[in-house]
């Protein structure tokens, strides 16, 4: 097996979910990484938006924000951020929103507002940003997210997104129109929600890890899947090109920004 890391498997197997073709409503971070791998390999004609109003971007980097210019320069188009929401993604043209968050309960609820009480707050976080719209009306929705009971809770500090909400179809009567979060990418494998629960559960594991590992980084008692898959090791060229695009971005970033006079 290819030495990788564990951020670097997670971003491959997450970049594997994507097809060709596909509509994605891209969040910054490991998501932007395993959306534009996925276009760099398998899915040279993936769509991805950001919520800047960037459509069908092909970034030769990764943006630090969704207000790099990296985006912008090498969009299809770009049009106002509530075009993107009213024409795009309400109007069910989205298929896939790839998020990340600072903490996610056991029905895929997101949490990216605060840490600890909302007024008194041990940390305050960047918000919502278009994430709660993404997930109600994306047609399914992927999260990445690194795995400890910090960040797996019980019960979230903040509700900013919802998943299934208290699960047992909670969400298809609250009226949200897609899917919710199909699949988990954490560092030891994914969760996928229980067909009638919508409880998260453990699907499939990195090959080499053990279920014992994966209970100890979730906060709640996590049930196995009927079928517990393995995840395929990263390939060689997948490693290549994802190190070439971050040593690309690293290299970018590094470079001095001129500042008009």
């Amino acid at each position: 097996m290819t030495a990788c890391t564990r951020e670097e498997w997670m971003t491959i197997a997450a970049s594997r979910l994507l097809w060709d073709g596909c509509v994605c409503f891209v969040g910054i971070g490991l998501p932007s990484a395993a959306c534009n791998l996925a276009r760099l390999t398998h899915a040279p004609e993936i769509v991805l938006i950001y919520e800047s109003g960037t459509l069908g971007t092909r970034p030769d980097v990764l943006p630090l924000s969704i207000g790099d210019g990296e985006l912008a320069r090498t969009a299809a188009c770009v049009v106002p951020l509530p075009e993107i929401f009213s024409y795009y993604l309400q109007a069910g043209r989205v298929d896939v929103g790839f998020l990340g968050a600072a903490q996610i309960d056991r029905y895929g609820n997101l949490n990216s507002t605060v840490i600890g009480s909302y007024d008194v707050p041990h940390a305050r976080l960047p918000g919502a940003g278009g994430a709660p719209e993404i997930a109600a009306h994306a047609r399914q929705t992927f999260v990445m997210l690194k795995a400890s009971p910090r960040s797996f809770v019980t019960s979230l500090d903040f509700r900013t997104t919802a998943g299934y909400l208290q699960g047992s179809g909670a969400r298809a009567r609250s009226g949200a129109p897609g899917r919710g979060p199909c699949s988990v990418i954490t560092d030891f494998g994914m969760l996928a929600p229980h067909p009638q629960t919508q409880e998260l559960q453990l699907c499939a594991l990195f090959c080499g890890v053990h279920v014992e590992e994966a209970r100890a980084a979730v906060g709640w008692p996590l049930a196995l899947a009927d079928h517990v898959g393995i995840i395929d090791a990263p390939e060689v060229r997948e490693l290549e090109i994802l190190r070439d695009l971050h040593a690309r971005t690293r290299a970018a970033h590094a470079q001095p920004v001129a500042l008009p006079l």
